[in-house]
């Protein structure tokens, strides 16, 4: 039964449901051992109808509903939303309930319920959402319900929301306190100066002092001086760094609960908030069937929040890399030799084998590093117990699958690619040491 009112539509609360599925087979004995006694049993239900009518009517009358949500959040990480709702009198039987219907980028199904508890006179209701795509997310609209004083009845009420919340790049591990202390004790940090001590720029000479690195003792000008005098290098700086991201459909396929690509993006934001604070240049690029994106390149840990927009940008795609076609685009924009950082994923050697070729006629002018991320499913595969016929078909098929990845991993590196293979969780760790490895080097100047 639904009756719709000007105000809140009620419904029969299951305290209602209980007494009628209890009353029926009653009413039934009842007229069969007292056929006159018969008219009882409509005079109940009809008794029991007006109950449920008064208790709506002497529900709580509802003065206000209104839900809390952030302007933003990010990927993998809780949004929290609050529901609140005043009444003009409490005379519910039991706590009200509300039901959120939002974007099923925030929680499967596109629903969030909870029951609501009395904080200082007012009800309300904290919940957590859990972004798993980027984008703008939308919490569309709430339902609350509330029950009458005798519990039969319970009314209902739904309020438009309609307020968008931006789901960007997952930016904490680049918050995390390690990192912090990192760049605070790093060779170089957040301030512009020059820095002596590790690189490949040849600086000065210095007086040789226990400690220093004997292999740097200029023996040539020690000779000349009589006294030990070390080289000092300069670190490279003013590097230009692009972080390339296949967006296609095997990038975008779930693993740890987020897509592949979302992933990615944290891991390169992470390095690209390093890369900023040692002076160098980053840009991030996109590609599927056609490129996406391309940032302009930013010079300053202050201008981090345009490659985080640049990063939100990058779609979802369930078609597959043009990688002939997004890595000659391009290397026809660099004007100089960059460091490519290209995340992408790859099925078989034959999908593979266009990336590769495209790969090595971007090493003849710059530097690249392949990241890839470790198929964990199909290692489990490998290493499941065999207990029949079908188990032993998919781990020889996946130890063959692994073999050919493996494989297609070392022709990338005798084309000298550096290739970063990790588990997700620690793909950012060694991406930014694969960065600082480079950086030592100083390949890129």
């Amino acid at each position: 039964m639904r009756l719709r009112w000007p105000f809140p539509v009620f419904y029969p609360s299951s305290r209602t449901a209980v007494l009628l599925a209890v009353s029926a087979p009653l009413a039934l004995i009842l007229a069969a051992t007292v056929p006159g006694a018969w008219v009882a049993a409509p005079a109940l239900g009809g008794a029991l109808l007006v109950m449920v009518l008064l208790d709506a009517l002497l529900a709580a009358s509802l003065a206000d509903l209104r839900v809390i949500a952030p302007a933003d959040g990010e990927v993998g990480e809780p949004v929290h939303l609050t529901v609140l709702a005043d009444f003009r009198a409490d005379s519910s039987a039991a706590a009200p309930s509300a039901a959120l219907a939002l974007d099923p980028r925030l929680a499967p199904g596109g629903r969030l319920v909870a029951a609501l508890s009395r904080d200082s006179g007012a009800w309300s209701a904290k919940l957590a959402a859990l972004p798993t795509r980027r984008g703008t997310a939308v919490v569309e609209a709430v339902w609350l319900r509330w029950h009458g004083p005798l519990g039969l009845a319970c009314r209902q009420t739904l309020r438009a929301v309609d307020r968008p919340i931006a789901i960007r790049p997952n930016l904490a591990p680049a918050r995390s306190p390690a990192l912090q202390v990192f760049l605070r004790d790093a060779q170089f940090g957040m301030v512009a100066r020059r820095i002596r001590g590790e690189g490949t720029d040849f600086e000065a000479l210095a007086e040789y002092e226990p400690g220093m690195d004997r292999r740097r003792i200029d023996w040539k000008s020690s000779a000349r001086h009589a006294r030990l005098y070390a080289k000092e290098y300069e670190t490279e700086r003013n590097n230009q760094i692009v972080f390339a991201f296949d967006c296609g459909q095997t990038m975008c396929e779930p693993i740890g609960g987020l897509p592949r690509i979302d992933h990615a993006v944290t891991a390169a934001l992470t390095t690209a908030w390093v890369a900023l604070g040692a002076q160098d240049r980053v840009a991030v690029y996109g590609f599927a069937a056609r490129p996406q994106v391309l940032s302009p390149f930013v010079t300053a840990p202050r201008e981090f929040r345009r490659l985080q927009d640049a990063a939100a940008a990058l779609d979802y795609s369930t078609e597959q890399p043009n990688f002939t076609l997004a890595l000659s685009t391009l290397a026809a924009r660099l004007r100089r030799r960059s460091l490519i950082v290209v995340f992408s994923e790859f099925t078989d050697p034959t999908s593979a084998e266009l990336m590769i070729e495209s790969m090595r006629r971007l090493v003849e002018r710059h530097r690249v590093i392949f990241v890839v991320m470790a198929d964990a499913e199909l290692a489990a595969f490998v290493s499941a117990p065999v207990t029949s016929a079908q188990d032993a078909a998919m781990a020889v098929t996946a130890t063959s699958l692994q073999h050919q990845r493996t494989l297609v991993l070392q022709r990338l590196r005798r084309a000298g690619i550096r290739v970063v293979e990790a588990p997700h969780e620690q793909i950012g760790n060694r991406l930014l040491d694969a960065y600082l490895a480079v950086k030592r080097e100083g390949s890129l100047g």
